[in-house]
C-alpha cells in the first residue's frame, strides 16, 4: 500500500475497515462449539442432532458463495460487503426470537442467515484485501487481516463460557430434577444467547454504517465491466492453479474442522489422564478453574491452548512473509503438519495431543495463503468469481469430519488422522507444485 511521499493513501481506512470483517466474523465461528454444547441441555438435543448447528453454517457458505461473486462482479465489492453485513446482522438478531418460541428450527435459519452472509464477507474480503495495494505484497495483506481472526477465535469460547454457559451441572439436574423442573431449567436456559447475539447485530449495523459513509475504491473495476463473463466451468478448466486451489482449500478446511471438532475426542483417547502442564496452568489462571476439574474441562483447556497457538502462528507467518515468498512459508507450514500428524499417529500418549496441538501452529496461515495463490494473476472480470469458488470450498469442513468419525469406528481416534492426514498432504502438493499460475 505504498504511496508517494506527503500523499494520502487511498487504501488505508478501506483496509482497515475490511481488517475489522476479519475479527467480526471469526466470533460466530468460534461460538458455534459453545452452541453445540448448550444446546444439548437447553433445547433436549442428542449430541448429533446440536451438531447440525455446523452443517446448517457451512451450508450456509456453500449455496452463497457463488451467488455473492456474482452479485459482486455486477455491483461491486463495497454492496457485497454491505448486503453482507446486513444479512449477517439480520442472524444474529434472529437469535432472540429463536430463544423466545424454543425452536431449533429457527436458531438454525438464523444460524444459515449468518453464514449466508459471511459468504459475502468472505468472499469480498479475502479478494479485497489481495488488489488493495501493491501485488507483490498480496499474501502478506490477507495474512496480516486474518490476524484478527485469529484473535477472534480464541474470544469466542470465552464468550460462550461466561455469557452463555450458567454455573449449573447439567447432569446432576437431570438425574434429581423432574420434567417439569427441566422444563423451566432449559427455558432460562435458552435465553442466555439472546444477550450476545443481538448486542454483536447492533455493532455489525454500527460497522455497516461505517462501510456505507466510507468510499471504497473499486479496484479494476472499469476494466471488469468491458469484458464479457466467464462460466465455472470455463473458470476452472482455464485456471489450473485455481481448480487445484478449490480441492486445496477443502483439504485444508477439512483438516482444521476434523482437528478443531474432534480435538476432545482425541485428547480423551490418547492421553486422558496426562496433561500438559502450561495448558492447565493458563486454563486455571486465566478461567478461575477449579482445580479438581473434569477430563472433559481439561481436554478442552487444552483445546483453548492450542487456538493461542493458531493466533501465535498467524503473527510468525505474517512476519516470515516480509521476508520470504507466502509460497515457501506456506510449503515449510504444511510440511511441519504433515510430520506432526504422522508422529502423532504413530507415537499417541501426551506426545499425539501435543503433536495435534501444534498442527493448529501450521495451520494459521494456510486458509489466507491458499486463496492468495488460487486468485492469483486473474484478471478483475473472472477474480470475483474466482473468490466465491475458493470460499465455497470451505463445505470440506461438513465433509471432512464424518469420514474421520467413521475411521475412528474401526481403529479409535488414532485411524481419523487419516482424513487430515490426507488433506494435509494435498495441501502441501499443492503449494509446493501446483499453485503455480499457468491456464490448463
Amino acid at each position: 500500500m505504498n504511496t508517494p511521499s506527503g500523499q494520502r493513501n487511498p487504501y488505508l481506512l478501506p483496509f482497515a475497515l475490511v481488517c475489522s470483517l476479519f475479527f467480526l466474523w471469526g466470533i460466530p465461528n468460534s461460538m458455534n462449539g459453545s452452541l453445540i454444547r448448550h444446546f444439548q441441555f437447553a433445547l433436549d438435543l442428542k449430541r448429533w442432532q446440536a451438531g447440525i448447528v455446523d452443517s446448517a453454517f457451512y451450508f450456509g457458505y456453500f449455496v452463497l458463495a457463488i451467488p455473492a461473486g456474482m452479485f459482486m462482479r455486477k455491483f461491486g465489492y463495497k454492496r457485497g460487503i454491505l448486503l453482507g453485513l446486513l444479512l449477517f446482522s439480520a442472524g444474529s438478531m434472529l437469535f432472540y426470537p429463536a430463544a423466545d418460541v424454543q425452536s431449533f428450527g429457527f436458531f438454525l435459519l438464523a444460524l444459515f442467515t449468518i453464514a449466508s452472509g459471511l459468504a459475502f464477507l468472505e468472499t469480498a474480503a479475502n479478494l479485497y484485501v489481495t488488489v488493495l495495494g501493491d501485488k507483490q505484497k498480496a499474501g502478506w495483506r490477507i495474512n496480516f487481516a486474518q490476524s484478527f481472526n485469529g484473535l477472534a477465535i480464541i474470544l469466542g469460547p470465552i464468550i460462550g463460557a461466561k455469557f452463555i454457559f450458567s454455573d449449573l451441572d447439567t447432569a446432576e439436574l437431570q438425574r434429581t430434577k423432574t420434567a417439569a423442573e427441566l422444563l423451566d431449567y432449559r427455558k432460562t436456559e435458552i435465553l442466555s444467547v439472546q444477550g450476545p447475539y443481538l448486542l454483536m447485530g447492533l455493532i455489525l449495523l454500527a460497522v455497516t454504517v461505517l462501510f456505507w459513509l466510507t468510499k471504497m475504491p473499486e479496484v479494476g473495476r472499469e476494466e471488469e465491466q468491458t469484458l464479457a463473463p466467464v462460466s465455472i466451468a470455463g473458470l476452472l478448466r482455464k485456471y489450473r492453479h485455481l481448480a487445484l486451489g478449490v480441492g486445496a482449500q477443502f483439504a485444508n478446511v477439512g483438516a482444521q474442522a476434523t482437528l478443531w471438532g474432534y480435538f476432545a475426542d482425541f485428547k480423551l483417547d490418547f492421553s486422558p489422564e496426562k496433561h500438559v502442564d502450561v495448558a492447565v496452568r493458563y486454563a486455571n489462571s486465566f478461567f478461575g478453574a477449579d482445580p479438581n476439574v473434569t477430563l472433559e474441562k481439561i481436554a478442552n483447556y487444552h483445546f483453548s491452548f492450542a487456538m493461542v497457538l493458531f493466533l501465535i502462528g498467524r503473527v510468525i507467518g505474517t512476519s516470515l512473509m516480509s521476508r520470504y515468498s507466502p509460497q515457501r512459508v506456506v510449503s515449510w507450514f504444511s510440511f511441519a503438519a504433515v510430520a506432526l500428524v504422522i508422529l502423532a499417529f504413530l507415537a499417541g500418549g501426551l506426545t499425539a495431543v501435543l503433536c495435534i496441538m501444534l498442527t493448529f501452529f501450521c495451520q494459521s496461515i494456510m486458509f489466507p495463503t491458499i486463496f492468495a495463490l488460487a486468485t492469483d494473476g486473474l484478471p478483475p472480470a473472472e477474480s470475483k468469481l474466482a473468490s466465491s469458488l475458493v470460499i465455497m470450498a470451505i463445505v470440506g469442513g461438513a465433509v471432512m469430519p464424518p469420514i474421520a468419525g467413521l475411521l475412528s469406528q474401526a481403529g479409535g481416534m488414532k485411524m481419523a488422522l487419516l482424513a487430515p492426514l490426507a488433506c494435509f498432504s494435498f495441501v502441501v502438493f499443492y503449494v509446493t507444485k501446483g499453485y503455480r499460475n499457468a491456464t490448463a
